[in-house]
């Protein structure tokens, strides 16, 4: 199975197809290409050469299921694991590791209605308490 250290960096369209696997998994290539359709336009081949080859070290992200049906796949890779690794890439690549600069920039860049404010506000007073 995976190895529990390895960090997952999966490029925009792998990212695309395990969102999907994730969603609905196990899939076939049809189902898959027909979600990634829906989104922008993508040949069936295309999507059946990524996932094959997602299935491959290094990447190591697919597992095919077995060959009674035809183009099945699941995700081997959990959806928290991809998470981390691209918030840690993200964190050390643009805001220079400072959790606090990404959280300033999200915040601003973004409206943020009042209920997430509330709750920001009750997660900041929680970690106060805690100190």
């Amino acid at each position: 199975m995976k190895d529990p250290k390895k960090s997952f960096s999966p490029s925009e369209a792998e990212l695309e197809i395990l969102q999907v696997l994730w969603e609905i998994e196990p899939a076939t290539v049809r189902q898959v290409h027909e979600r990634l359709q829906s989104k922008r336009k993508v040949g069936y081949t295309t999507t059946l050469k990524q996932m094959q080859r997602m299935t491959e070290a290094p990447k190591n992200m697919l597992l095919k299921l077995d060959e009674s049906t035809p183009h099945q796949f699941k995700a081997i890779v959990r959806e928290s694991e991809v998470q981390k690794t691209m918030f840690k890439r993200l964190l050390d690549t643009a805001f220079k590791g400072s959790a606090m600069q990404l959280v300033m920039h999200a915040l601003g860049e973004a409206k943020t209605d009042p209920e997430e404010i509330a709750q920001l506000e009750a997660w900041l007073q929680k970690q106060k308490d805690h100190e």
